[in-house]
């Protein structure tokens, strides 16, 4: 142990060689070989550069903003590595959050509302040998006493639970992940400072881990998912994962058990958010790793072939690349829509041996089986549930568009969410592709051009009433049989006062939503009174 700690003094490793083997050689590429473009640097994250650089202290963007600066493209995020301790970082902005357990770091918000954005400043840490850490016996949450006094600690399996300990910039880029995110760039000098290759690696469009890439999944288990998602996102450009940072993948993924769950379940929505969920259903496929990752996340990919979902994921990777908002309650409401509309079904027709129930409470009881089964307590029972809930609760109501139901229906806050949802089901054929139509034109126009859409469809559906109504009667008349003679139960059904001849009519609030059959609401007629001898002619009115 005392070996170690002078050799980690000294900078050398167990073999006697020079710390550069372990930390790597710091490399300053200037702009003209870089060539980054300065325009493509967010002036906030600028702004947090210099801000730490005037107060003293070393700051660079780091990661993948730099990654992909090299690249030629303008990041979506952009994270900053400092010297400065969160606390010190804390105290130069105005509007800054430490937050993390494990790794802490500092959140510095510009801006409110939708329009903010968060430069994540992190400092610098000390690569540290495992073999030293606290140990406990435990994971995050069973140990949260001990590890609250601890600043590095492992668990049983060789996994870090806390990563404090602050140290030089060489530290820091060796214990980052892949050597193309491990680059530091200074907005100042226009400098890049490389230890570990990163850039050769990006002109060879190559995604490789620093280190022994065995270890490091074990370390932390979630660069399995962060290497799928970066092997995905990368694909598009041509880069290939090095095969010994592919090889452990599969075998390390056991280790995945050990994470906890709401981890687990972020990080399954940054695949699917990040713009390449679809190229990322096919990396889980080719690194064999289409099961056993997340369950929620093994359904994903089993139905990702599926019309509908394979609508959902597209339009997902679509809105992010044009910049526009996406929420995981849209796109997990269409993943367990199957199990949703299957449920439904079987509970209305009284299948399983179940009683029949009404369309509504059906719905409601088969939403909450899905959510038990499917999602659980991680985030089931939050804010996302209770939007996936909302958007599958209206679905019902979309058939519905007389009355006032159309008005209430595009105030409420998730209209917009459930009508792309249905306009999805119309594009695979599940919906009216006329009633998705409708729907697009009234929810934008005025109060005038609503009236015209509402007396459209009330027109259209007598119409089709209509049509039933002639249909019944067809076969005798083609038999040239008279119409059967009404009993009087019949009539005192349409009316007392009706004769076998009225017209029927249906009122535009009796009309049930399109496409179901209904016995039609008829309208009572008065008949003229007949003579008292019981002839028929035009005799005085008689009193009621």
């Amino acid at each position: 142990m005392i070996k170690k700690f002078i050799d980690k003094l000294l900078g050398k490793t167990a073999g006697g060689a020079q710390g550069k083997s372990r930390f790597g050689k710091r490399q300053e590429v200037p702009a003209e070989v870089h060539k980054i473009d300065p325009a493509l640097v967010d002036e906030r994250a600028k702004n947090v550069v210099t801000t730490l650089q005037q107060a003293g202290y070393e700051a660079y963007v780091v990661g993948g903003a730099v990654r992909d600066l090299l690249l030629g493209l303008r990041p979506k995020d952009f994270d900053v590595a400092t010297n400065a301790t969160p606390e010190q970082v804390k105290s130069l902005f105005r509007r800054a959050f430490i937050i993390g357990r494990r790794f802490r770091i500092v959140h510095v918000v510009y801006g409110r509302g939708r329009e903010h954005e968060v430069i994540e400043v992190s400092t610098f840490r000390a690569y540290m040998d495992n073999a030293a850490a606290e140990q406990v016996s435990g994971n995050e949450r069973t140990s949260k006493g001990e590890l609250a006094s601890m600043k590095h600690a492992v668990d049983a399996s060789g996994r870090v639970l806390r990563d404090n300990v602050w140290g030089p910039q060489e530290e820091d880029a060796a214990r980052r992940d892949f050597t193309v995110n491990a680059m530091y760039y200074d907005p100042a000098n226009q400098v890049v400072v490389d230890y570990h290759n990163g850039i050769k690696d990006a002109q060879k469009l190559t995604l490789r881990m620093i280190g022994d890439p065995a270890t490091r999944y074990r370390e932390d288990p979630v660069r399995i998912i962060r290497a799928i998602r970066f092997s995905a996102k990368l694909a598009a450009l041509g880069f290939k994962m090095e095969a010994k940072t592919a090889a452990p993948l599969v075998e390390s993924s056991k280790l995945l058990a050990d994470v906890p769950q709401s981890r687990l379940f972020d990080e399954m929505l940054k695949l699917l958010q990040t713009g390449h969920a679809i190229a990322t259903v096919e990396q889980l496929k080719k690194l064999g790793l289409a099961r056993g990752i997340y369950p929620l996340l093994d359904v994903v990919v089993e139905r990702a072939d599926q019309p509908f979902v394979k609508a959902a994921l597209q339009d997902t990777d679509r809105r992010v690349g044009e910049g526009k908002p996406v929420a995981p309650s849209f796109l997990l409401a269409c993943v367990l829509w199957a199990d949703v509309r299957d449920g439904w079904a079987q509970r209305q027709e009284g299948q399983r041996g179940q009683r029949p129930q009404a369309p509504f409470p059906a719905l409601q009881d088969a939403i909450d089986d899905v959510f038990n089964a499917r999602i659980g307590d991680v985030s089931g029972r939050g804010k996302l549930a209770a939007d996936m809930r909302e958007i599958w609760m209206m679905q019902p109501r979309f058939d519905k568009r007389t009355g006032s139901t159309p008005y209430s229906l595009v105030e409420q806050a998730r209209f917009r969410a459930a009508f792309d949802f249905m306009r999805l089901r119309a594009d695979v054929g599940e919906v009216s592709e006329a009633i998705a139509e409708w729907w697009q034109e009234f929810s934008i126009a005025d109060d005038v051009r609503r009236q015209d859409l509402l007396e459209q469809v009330r027109e259209e559906q007598k119409v089709r009433q209509r049509v039933r109504v002639r249909d019944t009667a067809a076969p005798a008349k083609l038999r040239n049989e008279p119409a059967p003679r009404q009993n009087p139960a019949q009539n005192q059904s349409r009316g007392q006062d009706a004769e076998p001849d009225d017209e029927v009519e249906v009122e535009a609030g009796a009309v049930p939503p399109d496409g179901e059959a209904a016995a039609p609401r008829k309208r009572r007629r008065r008949r003229k009174p007949r003579p008292a001898g019981g002839g028929e002619g035009g005799g005085s009115a008689a009193a009621e």
